[in-house]
């Protein structure tokens, strides 16, 4: 069970990775003016969409190291778990107190979604003997 449950883990962690990846591209490639069809102000400086289109393709990077060899990179995926949590709390606290559109919510729940979903693999893996000799340093 442990191997379909590495598998699923990793697959998971590819494809949040290509997530990560093309949302990034896409937040550096994509017009400025492209953004009110988003319902959002198009910006004249693309400093900030760049920015997080970088951020995003650098994380991008650390949920393939992950996926790519999960017992050397565990604490990736821990640390991916985390970044899936306090981006959730952000879009929430974005959404509840700043601006209610639709894909900031939308952004919510992808981000909740895959953090739930990689919390469980990670812990069903964890307790079979993938990680045991090492889980606890």
């Amino acid at each position: 069970m442990n191997i379909k449950i590495e598998k699923l883990l990793s697959i998971f962690l590819w494809i949040v990775s290509f997530h990560s990846f093309a949302v990034g591209v896409g937040l550096i490639v994509i017009p400025a003016s492209a953004l009110q069809y988003f319902g959002f102000f198009p910006a004249t400086d693309r400093f900030f969409l760049s920015q997080g289109g970088v951020f995003h393709i650098a994380m991008s990077i650390c949920y393939a190291m992950a996926a790519y060899k999960k017992q050397f990179f565990r604490t990736l995926i821990i640390f991916s778990i985390i970044v899936k949590i306090i981006a959730t709390l952000f879009l929430v606290i974005y959404f509840t107190f700043v601006s209610s559109k639709l894909l900031i919510l939308f952004s919510a729940v992808s981000d909740l979604l895959m953090g739930v979903i990689i919390w469980v693999l990670y812990r069903m893996l964890c307790r079979g003997p993938y990680f045991k000799e090492n889980i606890h340093e």
